[in-house]
């Protein structure tokens, strides 16, 4: 159905070129297991295009470029807030579901153990979430072009590499 409306075609050719290596077949023939691909290696905090330089200089400082491909990761300071208050809301959704569905302490101790409960978690999964943030933004920048972007060329269309 997407064939016939011309929709799968337009994402494979959007796609092209930002894969590489093994996965580069496999890849444009399907645009949704690009999608969690870029998600994996954001996860994995490596670089959402190529998959092997690292996203992180320091604990959430990340690289200007990938050292491998040379991808800019973020284009203007700010642009990953959006996906960072996103991937930040979803552990504290556990916390109101329990709430929600009846959880009351009855006592100071355990008050703070369902705190500490919420918010290690959160801490821990930080480099993770921004690296998933990062491959949110990189993934938005291909989906809606701006011809001012160095990854498109002046059509919009996706540069090879």
């Amino acid at each position: 159905m997407l064939e016939r409306a011309g929709l799968r075609s337009r994402a494979v050719t959007r796609l092209r070129g930002h894969v590489r290596g093994p996965l580069r077949n496999r890849v444009t023939a399907s645009p949704r297991n690009y999608f969690w691909a870029v998600l994996r290696r954001g996860w994995r905090r490596r670089c959402p295009r190529c998959g092997e330089g690292p996203l992180f200089v320091r604990w959430i400082k990340p690289y200007e470029r990938c050292p491998v491909c040379g991808v800019l990761y973020l284009r203007n300071y700010g642009d990953i807030w959006m996906f960072v208050i996103i991937t930040d809301r979803i552990p504290i959704f556990f916390g109101i579901v329990a709430l929600y569905f009846g959880y009351r302490s009855t006592s100071w101790v355990f008050a703070t153990l369902f705190f500490v409960a919420l918010f290690v978690p959160m801490i821990a999964t930080m480099r993770e979430r921004q690296g998933v943030a990062i491959a949110l933004d990189y993934l938005w920048r291909i989906w809606m072009p701006d011809p001012s972007d160095e990854i498109h060329d002046g059509r919009g269309a996706v540069i090879n590499l």
